[in-house]
C-alpha cells in the first residue's frame, strides 16, 4: 500500500486533501475524506488492506458473488456502503453486525433471490435500503428490525404484490418504491404492515394493476403521496382509484400516462373529501374535460396538464379556486373561450407554451388577478402585430414575468404593454421583430428590469428607444442586427441602473466613445462577434474609440470575435473590478506593456486563438496575479527566452486551471523547438545569460550618457556657461579679489592692431556704457595724454590698467610695433612667465577665462560680454 499526500490552497482557504492508492488483486482504490471508492475495478471481495476508519466504501460495478460481516470485519466506522452492479446472490445472516453504524446500504442490479432470516436484524440503524433491480422473493418479514428506515426500494424485482410482511413494522419509512413490479392487484390487506406509517410516497408506477380491492389504500397509516404513472387505468378504474383515496391523508397524485382520455363530472368525486394539493395527469392523450369536473378539487394548488389534446371552455376550470400553477404546454387545442381562468384567481403561475389556438382575445385572461408568471412561448396565436389591447384582459393582473419567445411577432406598436405596469421580465427573443424602436413600445412598464430581445430580424436603435424604461437593469440584444451605434447621445444613456448588456453579434463597427457613459453600474457586457477592429487601431481617425472607460465597476467583458489586431494602451484602464476578459478569437500579437495594470484582480481570461508568440511578465503579470482560468491555447508561441521563458516557468507551479495545457499550448517557433508544448521549455539556459544582459544596459547606458553629455558641451556648452554666470552674479554679485591695495584708474589697457581700431571702439566702448558693468577701458587713441611720447604714455596707461586685454587679429601678429612692445609688457608686469611665450602657446596651456573668442552668431555677443566682464573683475594673479 502505497501513499500520497497532496497539499492544495484556493484564495483564503487552506485545504488539505489526503489520497490514498490501496493495491489489492493487483487493482487500486482511492481514498479521500474516509471514503473508499474502490468501483468499476473487476474485484472479486472487498480488499482487507483499507484504512480501518473510513466510513464510507463504494464497492460497486464489480464482480463480488456475496457480501456477509465477514467482509466488512475491519471497517466498524463505515455509515455508507455501496455494493450495487456486482453479482453478488447471497447475503449473510447478520450482515451489519460488524458495521453498527451503517445508514445507507445500496444493493441494487445484483442477483438477489432469496432473504435469509434476520438478515437486517443488526442493521438498526440504516436509513436507506435500495434493492432494486434484483429477483427477490419476500419471506419471514426481512425489515422489521429496520425501525430507523425512510427510504425502501424494491423496484424492478418481479415482485407480484405489494405486502412485504405481516408484522407492523417500518414505523418511519417515508418513501416506498415498487415500480416496475409485476403487480396486478392492490388487496385490503396488501399495505397492513405499514398500518403505523406516514408514507409521504408510494410508487406503483409501470405495473400491471388493474383492480384496486376496497380499502387497500385506508390500510396505511397515513398516504400523503401516490404515483402511479404508466399504469393502465382509463377513466372506470381512475374513479375507482379516486374512491379508495377518499377519506385519506393524500396530498399529491400522479396519474401521468395512464390513457385517461375523458374527464367527467364524477371522475374526481372520490377525491372530494381529501386535501389533494397537487395532480399530475401529463401524457394522457386527454381529449375531453366535461364542465365542472374539477369542482370536487377545492385544495388543489398544482395541476399539470401537459401533453393532452383538450378544448378550454369557460367552466373547464371552474372549482380550482386554490389552484397557484397550472401548465398547459402542448395540451389545448381550439379556440379558449373568453373568461375560462377567471375560477382561478388565486393562480400565479400559467405556462402555456407550444400550443396552437387563433389568439388572444379580449377577456382571455380577465380574472387572473394574482397572476405572477405568463408563458405563452412557440405558440402559433396569430401575435405578429402587438396592440395595446392584446394584453388589456391582464390590466388588472400583478404579472411579473412575461415569456413571448417564438410567437411570430413582428410589430410592436406604441403601447403594447402599457396595461401591465406590474411587469419586470418581457421576453421577446426568437422572434420576427423588424422596427426602429421609438421608445413608446415599451410605454408604461414602469417596473420593467429586464427585457429580451436577442435573435429578431432587424431591431434599430434611436436615442429615445429606452427612454420609458428607466428601471431597466438587463437588457438582450443580441443578433438583433443594430450595427449602428454611433448615436448621440447614445440609446443606453436613460439606462442607468443597467446592471448586464448583450449587444453581441451585430456586426457592429461604429460606436462614439461616450455611448456606454452613464452606466456605472454595469457589471456585464457582452460585445462578442462584432466587427470592433478598427475603432481600437491608432490610424482610426480621431484615435481609438475607448468606449470603455467610464464603465468602473465592470466585471465581465466579452470581446471575442472582433476581428481585433490593436489594443491601446489605455482601453482597461480603471476596470479595477474586472474579473473576466474574453479576447479570444481575434487578431492580437503585441499586446502593449501596461496593458493589464488595472487589472490585477482578474480571475479568468480568455485569449485563445490569437497571433499570440511573446508572454512576458511586464505585459500579463499583472493580469496573472489571481488567475483562476486561462485560456490561451492555439497561440503561434515563440519559444525563446525572450518570449516564452516567464510564460513556461508560471505554467509550471501555477495553480490555475489551464484547459488543454499538455496538448494545446505547442511552440511554433524556432524550430527547436516546434511541436514541442510550451510547459516543457528549458528556461535553465535563459538565467546564464541574466549577468551579461543587465552588464550590455549599464555599458550601453553609460556610453549613449557620454555622447550626449560630450554633444551637448560641443553644441550648447556657450549657452550653459553664459546663463549659470547670469545666475551666479544675480546672486552673489561682482566681487573684486585682487588683494593688491591700489587704485587702478582703468579696468584694462586695450591692445590691438591699427587696422582694428574701429571695431575696438564699436564693440568696447558700448561696454562701458552698459550702467551694470561699470567698466571703463583704456584706449590709445582716446585716452594717451597729449605731448608724451608714445612708449611714456604706453607705460603710463599700462600701470593705471588692472588688466590687458590683446585683441588678436592677422593684423595684430603681423604689426612690428606689437612684437617689439611684448618684452616691455613682460617686464612691467613682473610675470614668473615670458608673455611672448604665452601667446605662442597652444590655447588649452591657457585658462578658459584668459582667452575668449568673439561669437561668429550675433546671438551669442552677449554670451562673450557676460564672459569678459568676469575675467576683468577676476583675480588677476597668475597661476
Amino acid at each position: 500500500m502505497g501513499s500520497a499526500v497532496l497539499q492544495w490552497s484556493s484564495l483564503s482557504v487552506r485545504l488539505v486533501s489526503v489520497c490514498l492508492l490501496c493495491v489489492s488483486a493487483g487493482k487500486q482504490c482511492q481514498i479521500r475524506y474516509e471514503m473508499a471508492d474502490c468501483s468499476h475495478l473487476k474485484l472479486t471481495q472487498i480488499p482487507s488492506d483499507l484504512p480501518n476508519n473510513i466510513t464510507g466504501l463504494d464497492i460497486s460495478h464489480n464482480q463480488l458473488r456475496e457480501l456477509g460481516p465477514a467482509n466488512l470485519t475491519q471497517y466498524s466506522q463505515l455509515v455508507y456502503l455501496n455494493a450495487g452492479y456486482n453479482i453478488i446472490s447471497k447475503l449473510q445472516p447478520d450482515l451489519c453486525r460488524n458495521v453498527p453504524l451503517l445508514q445507507i446500504l445500496k444493493l441494487e442490479h445484483n442477483e438477489l433471490h432469496k432473504l435469509p432470516d434476520r438478515v437486517f436484524s443488526s442493521c438498526t440503524n440504516l436509513t436507506e435500503l435500495n434493492l432494486g433491480y434484483n429477483r427477490i422473493d419476500i419471506k419471514n418479514d426481512p425489515f422489521k428490525n429496520l425501525e430507523n428506515l425512510n427510504i425502501l426500494d424494491l423496484s424492478h424485482n418481479f415482485l407480484k404484490s405489494a405486502n412485504l410482511g405481516v408484522q407492523q413494522q417500518l414505523e418511519n419509512l417515508r418513501e416506498l418504491i415498487l415500480n416496475s413490479n409485476q403487480i396486478t392487484e392492490l388487496q385490503k390487506e396488501d399495505f397492513s404492515f405499514l398500518s403505523n406509517t406516514s408514507l409521504n410516497s408510494i410508487d406503483l408506477s409501470s405495473n400491471p394493476l388493474t383492480e384496486f380491492h376496497v380499502g387497500c389504500l385506508h390500510a396505511i397509516g397515513n398516504l400523503f403521496g401516490l404515483i402511479l404513472n404508466n399504469v393502465e387505468l382509463g377513466e372506470n378504474r381512475t374513479k375507482k382509484l379516486c374512491t379508495e383515496l377518499s377519506n385519506t391523508a393524500i396530498q399529491n397524485l400522479s396519474l401521468s400516462h395512464v390513457k385517461l382520455s375523458y374527464i367527467g363530472k364524477s371522475t374526481f368525486q372520490g377525491l372530494q373529501g381529501t386535501n389533494l394539493t397537487v395532480l399530475n395527469l401529463s401524457q394522457n392523450s386527454l381529449s375531453v374535460i366535461e364542465d365542472d369536473s374539477f369542482q370536487w378539487l377545492s385544495s388543489l394548488q398544482y395541476l399539470n396538464l401537459k401533453r393532452n389534446n383538450f378544448h378550454v371552455s369557460s367552466r373547464s376550470f371552474y372549482g380550482l379556486s386554490s389552484l397557484k400553477y397550472l401548465n398547459l404546454i402542448d395540451s389545448l387545442n381550439g379556440k379558449i373561450e373568453d373568461f375560462s381562468f377567471h375560477w382561478l384567481y388565486h393562480l400565479e403561475y400559467l405556462i402555456m407554451d407550444n400550443n396552437n389556438f387563433p389568439g388572444i382575445t379580449a377577456n382571455m385572461f380577465t380574472g387572473l388577478h394574482n397572476l405572477k408568471y405568463l408563458s405563452l412561448c412557440n405558440c402559433n396565436i396569430n401575435l405578429q402585430r402587438i396592440t395595446n389591447k392584446t394584453f388589456s384582459s391582464l390590466a388588472n393582473s400583478s404579472l411579473h414575468v412575461l415569456n413571448l419567445t417564438k410567437t411570430r411577432i413582428s410589430t410592436m406598436e406604441s403601447g403594447a404593454f402599457s396595461s401591465l405596469g406590474h411587469l419586470k421580465i418581457l421576453d421577446l427573443g426568437l422572434n420576427e421583430i423588424s422596427q426602429e424602436l421609438t421608445g413608446h413600445e415599451f410605454k408604461g412598464l414602469n417596473n420593467i428590469q429586464v427585457i429580451y430581445l436577442s435573435y429578431n430580424k432587424n431591431v434599430a436603435l434611436r436615442s429615445e428607444s429606452f427612454i420609458f424604461v428607466p428601471s431597466l437593469r438587463k437588457l438582450m440584444l443580441r443578433k438583433v442586427g443594430c450595427s449602428n451605434l454611433a448615436l448621440s447621445p447614445s440609446p443606453f444613456r436613460p439606462l442607468q441602473n443597467l446592471t448586464v448588456l448583450d449587444i453581441s453579434n451585430n456586426n457592429i463597427a461604429n460606436m462614439k466613445e461616450d455611448v456606454f457613459d452613464g452606466l456605472h453600474k454595469l457589471d456585464i457586457l457582452d460585445l462578442q462577434h462584432n466587427n470592433l477592429d478598427r475603432l481600437w487601431k491608432h490610424a482610426n481617425p480621431g484615435g481609438p474609440v475607448l468606449f470603455l472607460r467610464s464603465l468602473t465597476n465592470l466585471r465581465i467583458l466579452n470581446l471575442k470575435s472582433n476581428g481585433l489586431d490593436e489594443i491601446p494602451v489605455q482601453v482597461f484602464k480603471g476596470l479595477f473590478q474586472l474579473k473576466i476578459l474574453d479576447l479570444g478569437s481575434n487578431n492580437l500579437n503585441v499586446l502593449p506593456a501596461t496593458l493589464f495594470d488595472d487589472q490585477g484582480s482578474l480571475n479568468s481570461l480568455n485569449l485563445q486563438k490569437n497571433l499570440i508568440t511573446s508572454v512576458e511578465e511586464k505585459v500579463f503579470g499583472p493580469a496573472f496575479k489571481s488567475l483562476r482560468i486561462l485560456e490561451m491555447d492555439s497561440n503561434p508561441f515563440d519559444c525563446t527566452c525572450e518570449s516564452i521563458a516567464w510564460f513556461a516557468e508560471w505554467l509550471n507551479v501555477t495553480r490555475a486551471y489551464v484547459p488543454g495545457l499538455r496538448s494545446q499550448y505547442i511552440c511554433n517557433t524556432p524550430a527547436k523547438y516546434h511541436g514541442s508544448l510550451v510547459l516543457h521549455f528549458d528556461s535553465s539556459a535563459c538565467k546564464d545569460s541574466a549577468p551579461f544582459k543587465l552588464l550590455f544596459v549599464i555599458t550601453a547606458t553609460t556610453v549613449m550618457l557620454l555622447i550626449f553629455t560630450v554633444l551637448i558641451i560641443h553644441f550648447e556648452g556657450w549657452r550653459v556657461a553664459f546663463y549659470w554666470n547670469i545666475s551666479v552674479n544675480r546672486i552673489l554679485g561682482f566681487k573684486e579679489l585682487d588683494i593688491q591695495q591700489e587704485e587702478f584708474h582703468y579696468d584694462a589697457y586695450v591692445i590691438h592692431a591699427r587696422q582694428d581700431k574701429n571695431w575696438v571702439s564699436k564693440n568696447f566702448i558700448s561696454l562701458e556704457k552698459n550702467p551694470h558693468f561699470q567698466i571703463r577701458f583704456c584706449l590709445e587713441e582716446r585716452d594717451f595724454e597729449a605731448g608724451v611720447s608714445e612708449f611714456e604714455a604706453t607705460v603710463n596707461s599700462i600701470k593705471m590698467s588692472r588688466k590687458i586685454i590683446f585683441v588678436v587679429t592677422e593684423h595684430l601678429l603681423q604689426d612690428p610695433w606689437f612684437l617689439r612692445s611684448i618684452t616691455l609688457f613682460s617686464k612691467l608686469l613682473n610675470k614668473d612667465y615670458k608673455l611672448y611665450h604665452a601667446l605662442h602657446l597652444r590655447r588649452g596651456m591657457f585658462r578658459s577665462r584668459c582667452i575668449l573668442n568673439w561669437p561668429a552668431q550675433k546671438e551669442r555677443v552677449s554670451a562673450f560680454h557676460q564672459q569678459l566682464v568676469i575675467a576683468l573683475k577676476s583675480n588677476s594673479k597668475a597661476h
